[in-house]
Parts: C-alpha cells; sequence; structure tokens
C-alpha cells in the first residue's frame, strides 16, 4: 500500500501542532512541570493527551512542514500552551510568596529548602505551604482541569492560521496582580499578630531596659511565628478556593471561552 506524500505531510501537521501546544503547557504546569518528574514520563504524557484530542481536532492547513508560517504557527502553539500553564504556575507561587513573607516577619527565614519546581533555596515555611498546595492542587482535579482548558483552548483558538490577540496577554498581568494580593492576604493576619508580639517587646524594654530583647526576644519570636502559624492555617482552604477561582476565570478570558 502506498502511502502519498501529501498525506503523510498532513497527519504529522495534525500531530505536531496540538503537541506543542499539550508540551506547552505541561512543561511549565503546576505539580507537573517540576523538575523532579522524569523527562520521559513528561514526555509520554504529552504525546497519550496529543493522541487523544487528535480525533476531535479538525485537520490543519500546513501541510508543508517545511516553511516559515509553520515555524510561526509552532511558535503560536508553544505560546498559547506556555500562557496557560504559566497562570497555573502563578497561582502555586502564590502561596510560596505568602510562606516568605512569613518566614520573613517571624525570623524563620533562615531554615531554607531546596524547591524542587524551581531549583532554588525557599524558606521552610514556602515549602511548607508549596507542597499543601500541590497536594490540594491534585485533590480537587486542578491538573484534569487545566487539561480540559486546554481541550476548549482547541475550539476557541483553532489552529487556522489566525494570530492569538495582543489583548490576550494583559490577563496573565492582571492576574499576577491577584497572586500578590492573595499572597499578603494569606499572610496579613500572621503579620499583625507578629507585629503586636514585636511592639509587645518594645514595651518591655522601654520599661525594663536591662533585659537583653535580642537574646530572649529572638526564639519567642520563632515560637509566637509558629503558633500562629498554626492557628491561621485554618484559612489556607479558604483563599485556595478563592485563587483558584481567580485562575479558572482568568484561564476562560485567557483562551475567550
Amino acid at each position: 500500500m502506498e502511502i502519498l506524500m501529501a498525506t503523510l505531510m498532513q497527519t504529522i501537521a495534525d500531530f505536531l501542532l496540538p503537541l506543542c501546544r499539550v508540551s506547552g503547557m505541561l512543561m511549565i504546569m503546576a505539580g507537573l512541570g517540576v523538575r523532579t518528574i522524569p523527562t520521559r514520563i513528561k514526555t509520554a504524557l504529552v504525546v497519550l493527551i496529543t493522541l487523544v484530542m487528535m480525533p476531535m481536532l479538525p485537520k490543519t492547513i500546513y501541510p508543508d512542514l517545511i516553511s516559515f508560517a509553520m515555524l510561526l504557527e509552532v511558535l503560536l502553539q508553544l505560546t498559547i500552551g506556555f500562557a496557560l500553564g504559566f497562570i497555573s504556575l502563578m497561582f502555586i507561587n502564590t502561596f510560596i510568596l505568602a510562606g516568605q513573607l512569613l518566614a520573613t516577619q517571624t525570623g524563620l527565614a533562615f531554615a531554607s529548602m531546596a524547591d524542587p519546581a524551581s531549583g532554588i533555596s525557599v524558606p521552610a515555611i514556602g515549602q511548607f505551604y508549596l507542597i499543601l498546595a500541590t497536594l490540594l492542587f491534585f485533590v480537587f482535579n486542578g491538573h484534569l482541569i487545566m487539561i480540559q482548558m486546554l481541550v476548549f483552548s482547541f475550539e476557541t483558538l483553532p489552529i487556522n492560521g489566525q494570530w492569538w490577540d495582543v489583548t490576550s496577554y494583559w490577563t496573565i498581568i492582571e492576574f499576577g496582580g491577584w497572586m500578590f494580593a492573595t499572597a499578603l492576604a494569606i499572610a496579613l493576619a500572621p503579620i499583625v499578630a507578629m507585629l503586636v508580639v514585636n511592639l509587645s517587646f518594645g514595651i518591655m524594654t522601654r520599661a525594663a531596659p536591662q533585659l537583653n530583647i535580642f537574646s530572649i526576644g529572638f526564639p519567642i519570636t520563632m515560637l509566637a511565628g509558629l503558633l500562629i502559624l498554626w492557628l491561621t492555617l485554618d484559612t489556607f482552604l479558604f483563599h485556595y478556593e478563592k485563587q483558584w477561582e481567580h485562575v479558572i476565570d482568568y484561564s476562560c478570558r485567557l483562551i475567550g471561552c
């Protein structure tokens, strides 16, 4: 049986372009884009998702694989995938930022651990928030929702040669504002509580100048920080749900669904 070259090139194009969008999202998506997951497993997952979606997608208009238009379309598909994955990555980084704020205010920033997602050292509280947020991400099927968003993107942003609207990039910038606002909201109650603790130490220093505030204040501040962190941990799920609603909202605005 002979296979025409045009048919072969069309099949490769129908597989390559969706593969670029899927790989762009899974490369940096929260939970699945971390460095601790082997590259072979991520590659197999990308190929599997692409093969499942191929029958549902229309044929592409780029049968010529060796062309400048094909190169631009590959870059466009990678950009769309990167944008969807980057929103989920900022969602996880919200809680890392909140943990870093808490660690700085409580004096626990000295205890640092290697972040498996970025490969840099972060405070232990930030790592704790990262692990907790990642577990909740998988428990509430966040990875499945992101893949569903990716499937919807092929309906709202089909592979038809039209360039992506530049104004859609502003959605990512707006969500970055929510990242900082949510991180501050998570850390606001512990920060205010630690401010009261530090204010009480200031009053003690004025009342009894002979006290060595540096020798007794630092361990008490760390113990108070751990206690306050434990007391305010019940609000973590509330902030997680609110921030996840923003992820869904801005992801839909990003792909136009």
